[in-house]
């Protein structure tokens, strides 16, 4: 398994805590950077990665929108459509 993606997932580690740490629009700057950085090293990952990301959101999404549900049940007493 290549390990080439950790190359930009370091760089958008680094520069996300620059983003963190600074106050000027060089953080601006770096923010995009690390967008863009982690991005890439998400499109270069492995496909066992990118599958196991795929099943966490899947799974993230399935209980945020069962949550939101009961809340819209809870608050117009009507069931969900």
């Amino acid at each position: 398994m290549p390990l080439f993606f950790l190359i930009p997932l370091c760089t958008a580690l680094v520069t996300g805590y620059f983003f963190t740490k600074s106050t000027d629009e060089i953080a601006y700057l770096a923010g995009v950077f690390a967008c863009i950085s982690l991005i890439l090293s998400l499109v270069l990952a492995p496909w066992q990665i990118q599958f196991v990301l795929l099943i966490i959101v899947l799974i993230t999404t399935n209980k945020l929108l069962q949550k939101n549900e009961y809340k819209q049940t809870e608050a117009t007493g009507k069931p969900p459509r």
